[in-house]
């Protein structure tokens, strides 16, 4: 009989189709090539890796959920295995793949209009426009519902003001989805970079997802036309639903990170001599590597099933807001306990534990709190809403 994977020790490759371990073994093989020789100086640099834009469009990976407009129309599970295998590599590029497909071609599509769909879609497909979301306000964090930025309307056209923050692709970003109040409720629009009035700043003073970039949006009463406004949403139901979109990505996303940094300390321990054996034979070690695949088991079986769900039209807010909350917290922990493993060589960026654990600080706060997501399951199983 054939040993187990140990990275896979329920073998939930097994449960996944012909094309979607294709997908991920191609994904895999780009990280492993193309992207991991990169990373860890581009941390350092506080650099997104823009080479790997034409590569990472070239397959497919740019709004693959997506059908026509040059997406390739994945399933829902394929996407969850691209994003694993993204974020084994770094949480920055699984943020800019998430970004592009989910929080800003997902809207255009799902809300946008025909000639919306075509003026943009195609060109973000390939890569050649590069999209961020305007949604998070620096005094609303997660009450979205507390937004300040607002949009009135001048003849034909929109008037836009207020800001954004942290927002991930803000400065090499060709167009902004934007949401902001109005008198007929929150919309969404398309702004677009040199729009007189629309400024981008980078944020430099982040010891967290290094390699992505982070920007605050300002608007100073930005002329938008009314061509740029998504006609199909009003309301709130607009930016969540595409938040459902991100946040099922990052119930994946971070299965990545952990079985990154236990593969690294399954090295590490192994190699590594101390008192006359090696550090993997002291059974507090064992302990906690075992527990360490009991999680990523768990989380992996949770995440294909919420795959299974979404590819079947049945999946629910509060099993994502499940999934995303266990996952990262699972990496979260993994990639700490990992670092101390690693001893004194886990604070350097030669060692990957580190650097996955920086990113985790902020992806547990991210498409909704650790703490927003708990309340949403007590709301779910209560029917008091406790926010």
């Amino acid at each position: 009989m054939a040993k187990p994977n140990l990275f896979d020790l329920y073998d939930v490759a097994s449960l996944l189709s012909e094309e979607e371990r294709m997908i991920r073994d191609s994904v895999a093989r780009f990280v492993d090539e193309r992207a991991m020789p990169l990373i860890a100086r581009c941390f350092d640099e506080s650099r997104f890796p823009d080479e790997l834009i034409p590569e990472i469009a070239e397959m497919g990976l740019l709004g693959s959920s997506l059908e026509g407009y040059g997406c390739a129309g994945l399933n829902a599970v394929s996407y969850g295995v691209i994003c694993q295998e993204l974020e084994r590599c770094d949480s920055g590029l699984r943020s800019f793949v998430s970004v592009q497909s989910s929080l800003c071609m997902y809207p255009i599509h799902a809300f946008g209009s025909e000639e919306q769909r075509e003026r943009w879609l195609p060109g973000m497909a390939a890569g050649e426009i590069i999209g961020c979301f305007g949604l998070t306000e620096s005094h609303g964090g997660s009450d979205p519902g507390n937004m300040k930025t607002h949009a009135r309307r001048d003849g034909g056209d929109w008037i836009v003001s207020g800001s954004k923050m942290w927002i991930t692709n803000g400065n090499i970003a060709d167009i902004a989805v934007v949401w902001a109040r109005t008198d007929e409720g929150i919309m969404g629009f398309v702004l677009e970079q040199g729009m007189p009035g629309f400024e981008a700043r980078e944020i430099k003073s982040k010891m967290s997802l290094r390699a992505s970039v982070t920007s605050e949006l300002y608007f100073d009463n930005v002329r938008v036309p009314e061509a740029n406004r998504l006609p199909n949403v009003r309301g709130l139901k607009g930016p969540l639903s595409c938040l459902t979109q991100a946040r099922y990505g990052i119930s994946w996303g971070p299965i990545g990170s952990a079985i990154a940094c236990l593969a690294e300390v399954l090295d590490y321990t192994s190699d590594r001599v101390l008192f006359g054996r090696p550090l993997a034979a002291n059974q507090a070690i064992q302990l906690r590597l075992a527990d360490m695949a009991r999680r990523i088991t768990g989380a992996q079986l949770l995440a294909l099933q919420l795959g299974r769900l979404k590819d079947a039209g049945r999946l629910q807010p509060v099993q994502v807001s499940i999934a995303k909350w266990n996952n990262v917290r699972m990496a979260l922990d993994i990639a700490r306990d990992c670092r101390d493993m690693l001893g004194g060589s886990g604070i350097t960026t030669e060692y990957q534990a580190i650097r996955h654990l920086l990113n985790l600080e902020s992806v547990i706060t991210y498409e909704g709190t650790e703490t927003v997501h708990q309340l949403v399951v007590g709301r779910e199983l209560t029917g008091i809403n406790a926010f």
